[in-house]
């Protein structure tokens, strides 16, 4: 009786790894890849560190206000 028990339960976890665990794998891929959409990046005047969405862009570089740019 506890044979069957072990078998049936080794089926549905064999069952369970066949088509439900690469769909799992799926999932953690696509996290993976996600990309962010906004960057941290570092004031040259002060150095603190700025979201690229908020920054002040001046020749390619960014500042975190118009004093910093100001004092470039």
């Amino acid at each position: 009786m506890i044979l069957k028990i072990l078998a049936i339960a080794a089926v549905l976890f064999l069952v369970y790894i066949i088509f439900f665990k690469k769909n799992r794998e799926k999932d953690i891929i696509k996290k993976k890849d996600v990309k962010y959409e906004d960057e941290m990046v570092e004031c040259p005047t002060c150095k603190t560190y700025i979201s690229t969405k908020e920054s002040i862009v001046s020749n390619g570089k960014y500042y975190c206000s118009k004093d910093c740019l100001a004092n470039k």
